[in-house]
């Protein structure tokens, strides 16, 4: 019996599973029958509720969960799927909303849809290029990290105590290694003070607020917050800290009114509603509460405060009447009061959850607009102007015991309206930025030209690419600050700064395209193959041959940088020469991958692919360069091609034999080096280099550069095998000598 009791669970669970809700509740309905267990019968009730809630049959369900209740007191883990129901619910509905409210406007263009429709657009304070994807607010004391993304110093410190860093844009977390150690953003910081003044004061006294918060004089932090809103009046992150502090000084009215505040500035921000939830439980709204908490886990499922929190409280309505009050319960009368107008009110759970909880996703809204100090008609709360910009949802999670990080606005009885600088209140951003932008705020200070492909160091400084690299050639420091960046460099994964980019590339596109242009001529002048080739002056290199190379020199970083990113990944290899400074003949070599050490140095594989002789000898930034032309063997017919192939057959054998003459340690550490000996070539004449096997054996033959050279010059393939034959004649000579 035991056995196919279970069986009937598994399979209730697998209808749950597959969503046959209805089967599942008819299952446990039935097991509930013949069970006596008072534990188990809980366990079983609650799944049947659970099953009836998603199966739509709310106003069963809620019964049923009002019966398990009464057996004892319901635990998180029973009301886990009651909590997503409510919070699917909200989010469902919300989603719903904004899409119809979104393809209502379809005539209007995509421009008028994204400034108008939830979920679209940046933040709710007008400054979408400037704003923390974490906070959704200005970006103040804005760090960049590896990635190039920004967020605000205080919210990665938040991040920092809550979980693993990870960021907000990309998702990337295996490169962010130790956040409390990157420092501001200079330029950036330095730009958003001086194009937006008073953001960037509100953020330092906001700053000084939470250092007073923290010191607990919650008065002197309660004035830093006034007059922080005074002259930012739109910062939702204001209203949401000072309610937090109202909370403190137990002004749980004037907590409420800041938290309601942050929500209407920012409705998809779930901290706004959590704070509000905060306030309400404290004034014994309960109910409102947990609406609060579920709106919260409709934005951010994974919100531990907000879970646990409605688990309490929804664990507290569902509870008997005669059950004592949890002490975080301020008001227990008022507690009370609510939970009887509920059981008296049993009748019709789907009106309590379905319509007064459900309901809070048409209030993510935002409010209509009217003049700040106004008061809304039975409502008694000042309403704020709406923002004809979008509203982003992000999600984000704190812990209970967090200080004051965000903000809220008080009403206009507390204090006068700020006011703001004119370009700040008017045109959001592009106004503001373009009355005070100066191409010269964005040069790069090692170039002095605008930034091009900017990135930003740990230390907060800010170069060109191209810049910084060349200056990590010589010195792993940075160039301004000096401090060490030999992790930096040895990862070289360099990220472009994205909101430096998105700067430039909005309020300077005729500056940007003529520093592109500058750029693309470098590298179309790089890319030549033919004239200005870089030159390594080293040792011998043939083609098809591999040749390692250990680059430590500065000029030489810079050269092998500069084929990679021109992607052409050649340069030319010639032997040093005391009258010209190299030969006049080579072999141009193919980058095949670079190893980068933490001290700048690094091992350039690479690869020999054609000969060319020096037309012209000369220089770039401290690197040899040269204007060079290809060679290629001449090729034979007739009887010459056949007495060069028997020539051919015959040097091959001649060189096995030397070859296989080599004592075994030489032999395995020519492989190991050169690999093994190429096969003779099926077609002799096919490769204008000739067969591979002769420049495998002139690599490995024990011949100075200056016996090599000649070798590479020639063009006649009889010529260079005569010239083998020889050496190997000596050499096997030599030997029985």
């Amino acid at each position: 019996m035991g056995t196919e009791s279970e069986s009937m669970l598994q399979l209730a669970a697998e209808a749950f599973q597959s969503k046959n809700f209805d089967l599942a509740a008819d299952i446990y309905e039935c097991q509930l029958a013949g069970l006596g267990d008072p534990g188990s019968r809980q366990e079983l009730m609650v799944k049947r509720a659970d099953a009836l809630a998603f199966g739509g049959k709310f106003t069963e369900a809620f019964s049923v969960y009002r019966q398990a209740s009464e057996k004892e007191r319901l635990r998180p883990v029973h009301l886990a799927n009651l909590i997503e129901y409510l919070a699917g619910s909200i989010r469902r509905q919300d989603l719903g909303d904004s899409q119809t409210r979104c393809l209502g406007r379809g005539e209007e263009g995509e421009a008028a849809v994204a400034a108008r429709c939830p979920g679209v657009g940046a933040t709710g304070f007008g400054y979408e290029d400037f704003s923390c994807r974490i906070c959704l607010s200005f970006l103040f004391e804005p760090v960049t990290l590896p990635c190039g993304h920004c967020f605000c110093k205080k919210c990665l410190e938040r991040e920092v105590k809550e979980r693993q860093v990870m960021c907000k844009e990309c998702r990337d977390s295996s490169r962010v290694a130790d956040v409390q150690s990157y420092r501001v953003n200079v330029v950036l910081s330095n730009l958003l003070a001086k194009w937006f003044p008073t953001w960037s004061q509100a953020g330092r006294l906001r700053r000084e607020g939470n250092g007073l918060y923290a010191e607990k004089k919650m008065e002197a932090a309660l004035e830093k917050y006034n007059q922080a809103i005074l002259i930012a009046p739109m910062d939702h992150i204001l209203f949401s800290n000072r309610s937090q502090i109202h909370s403190s000084l137990r002004r749980y009215d004037k907590a409420l009114r800041d938290a309601e505040m942050a929500c209407r500035l920012m409705p998809h921000w779930s901290k706004g509603h959590v704070r509000k939830a905060q306030a309400l439980v404290s004034l014994g709204r309960t109910e409102e509460a947990l609406r609060e908490y579920l709106v919260c886990l409709s934005l951010e499922p994974d919100c531990r405060l907000a879970k646990t929190e409605a688990h309490k409280l929804l664990s507290d309505l569902l509870a008997p009447v005669t059950d004592q009050v949890p002490e975080h319960i301020s008001d227990c009368s008022n507690t009370l009061s609510s939970r009887a107008h509920i059981k008296s009110s049993i009748n019709t759970p789907s009106q309590i959850f379905s319509t007064n909880l459900l309901s809070s996703a048409s209030s993510l809204a935002p409010a209509p607009p009217a003049p700040e100090g106004s008061e809304v008609k039975g409502q008694g709360k000042p309403e704020v102007r709406r923002l004809d910009h979008r509203f982003l949802l992000k999600r984000k999670r704190w812990s209970m015991e967090e200080e004051v990080e965000e903000g809220g606005q008080e009403s206009s009885s507390d204090h006068k309206k700020g006011k703001a600088d004119p370009a700040e209140a008017t045109n959001p951003s592009s106004s503001a930025v373009g009355d005070v932008l100066d191409p010269t705020d964005l040069e790069c200070s090692l170039c002095m030209r605008l930034f091009y492909e900017p990135v930003t160091t740990p230390c907060g400084h800010t170069f060109c690419l191209r810049c910084l690299e060349r200056c990590l050639d010589h010195n792993p420091r940075c160039p301004l600050c000096k401090e060490e960046l030999s992790e930096y460099l040895v990862q070289r994964q360099y990220c472009k700064t994205v909101v430096m980019e998105k700067l430039i590339s909005k309020y300077l596109p005729s500056e940007l395209m003529e520093r592109q242009k500058i750029h693309q001529d470098e590298m179309a002048e790089l890319s030549n193959l033919n004239k200005n080739v870089p030159i390594f002056v080293c040792t011998m290199a043939f083609p098809t041959v591999p040749c390692p190379l250990h680059i430590f020199e500065p000029c030489y970083r810079l050269m092998i940088r500069r084929c990679m990113e021109t992607g052409t990944n050649c340069f030319g290899m010639c032997l040093g020469d005391n009258l010209k400074g190299f030969a006049d003949y080579g072999c141009l070599l193919e980058i095949r991958d670079v190893k980068f050490f933490s001290d700048g140095r690094s091992v350039v594989d690479t690869i020999g692919r054609r000969r060319f002789k020096v037309i012209q000898h000369s220089e770039r930034d401290g690197y040899n360069t040269a204007d060079i032309e290809y060679l290629e063997d001449v090729k034979v017919e007739g009887l010459e091609e056949r007495e060069l192939q028997s020539l051919h057959d015959i040097v091959y054998d001649q060189a096995l034999v030397w070859v296989n003459s080599l004592k075994t340690e030489q032999k395995e550490r020519i492989e190991g080096h050169f690999g093994p000996m190429p096969q003779k070539d099926s077609a002799l004449q096919d490769s204008p280099n000739g067969p591979s096997w002769c420049w495998w054996l002139l690599a490995v033959l024990p011949l100075e550069g200056r016996a090599q050279l000649p070798f590479l010059a020639l063009t006649s393939l009889k010529d260079r095998l005569s010239g083998i034959r020889k050496v190997l004649l000596l050499m096997a000579h030599n030997r029985h000598r």
